[in-house]
């Protein structure tokens, strides 16, 4: 699953992680042109980014003297403060000399007339196979009663299955606990986020979460890959399936199946309720987590919250066949 990510757009999501936490370590306005502005603890980070990365580029010319290839990246401001952060992202880019060249998609439903066409963004995703999109705000009450909004579209026409969160201590941020280090694995293109619903009669909606075997193996498998990968110790399946027993049910059977096959792997289950008040009590018992669409947007910004907030992630990726899809800013979706 992982070797179809591309060498040089590994390396990309690498350089972006550096700009995350320029970006929220520090406040915005200290980030334009003057890079050298940096904190000592940004300082030290980015310092760590750019060795392990300016040594993977490298690996990838036959000579040191070749000139170094240009990469494409999509890239959507999003609504808000995600504007002007995409500008400083490029500026931090063009600052640092990273080989990249954004093309810019304005995508927003609160701005639909500056906004463009999904179809042109899917292309240019496909075509570039790496993206970064800041936050695309989703209205409660939509403006052409389209119950999909646009983040909902984006992952069904990219299958942007597997949602991967790392929730990290940062040093120098005071907080309740320390040494937290935690994946939050989620699937986003089923379950309750899956946009069918309809009121049958006057007063009464019908809400449909849809969950099928096929997705809820695909996600255990690429959680389990992904703990191989990163030498993770442990992988653990949240879930309801005491109350949501076919649902929930069918996604916590695809999780054990998943985890036979990963003899070396801990492999533990857990109610989703109990898993909140775990991590809040002890989180650095989890390693990897597993879960279903809305479980882990929960747990997401829940866990944000034991390490500083949602600007103090380390980076959230997701990942789909040949390309790689991230966001510079979390949000609650």
């Amino acid at each position: 699953m992982f070797e179809n990510i591309s060498s040089k757009n590994s390396s990309v999501i690498l350089k972006v992680g550096l700009v995350i936490v320029c970006l929220s370590s520090r406040k915005m306005h200290l980030m334009s042109k003057n890079v050298c502005k940096l904190s000592l603890q940004d300082i030290f980070l980015a310092s760590k980014c750019l060795h392990f990365t300016t040594a993977n580029l490298a690996s990838e010319s036959s000579s040191a003297h070749r000139p170094r290839s240009r990469i494409a990246c999509t890239l959507i401001p999003g609504d808000g403060v995600g504007p002007e952060l995409s500008q400083s992202v490029q500026e931090v880019f063009k600052s640092l000399g990273i080989p990249v060249d954004f093309n810019v998609y304005i995508l927003s439903e609160v701005n639909p007339t500056l906004s463009t066409t999904l179809d042109l963004v899917v292309d240019s995703v496909q075509k570039n196979r790496v993206c970064l999109k800041g936050v695309i705000e989703s209205p409660i009450h939509s403006r052409t009663g389209d119950l999909q909004n646009l983040d909902m579209k984006l992952r069904k026409a990219l299958d942007l299955y597997a949602n991967v969160v790392h929730v990290k201590s940062l040093p120098g941020i005071k907080t309740r606990h320390d040494n937290i280090d935690c994946i939050i694995i989620r699937e986003q293109t089923e379950g309750e986020y899956s946009a069918l619903e309809h009121e049958g009669v006057k007063g009464v909606v019908e809400c449909l979460k849809i969950v099928t075997a096929k997705k809820s193996l695909r996600i255990a498998q690429f959680a389990f890959d992904y703990a191989t990968l990163h030498r993770r110790k442990k992988v653990t399946a949240v879930h309801k399936a005491n109350i949501m027993k076919l649902g929930d049910g069918l996604f916590l059977k695809s999780c054990e199946d998943i985890a036979a096959r990963y003899p070396n792997i801990e492999f533990e289950k857990i109610i989703v309720d109990n898993c909140t008040m775990q991590m809040i009590s002890k989180p650095q018992q989890f390693d990897v987590i597993v879960t279903t669409n809305l479980y882990g947007s929960i747990l997401n910004n829940l866990a944000s919250g034991l390490v500083g907030g949602a600007g103090r992630y380390y980076s959230s990726f997701i990942y789909f066949a040949r390309q790689t899809y991230f966001h510079f800013i979390l949000s609650s979706e």
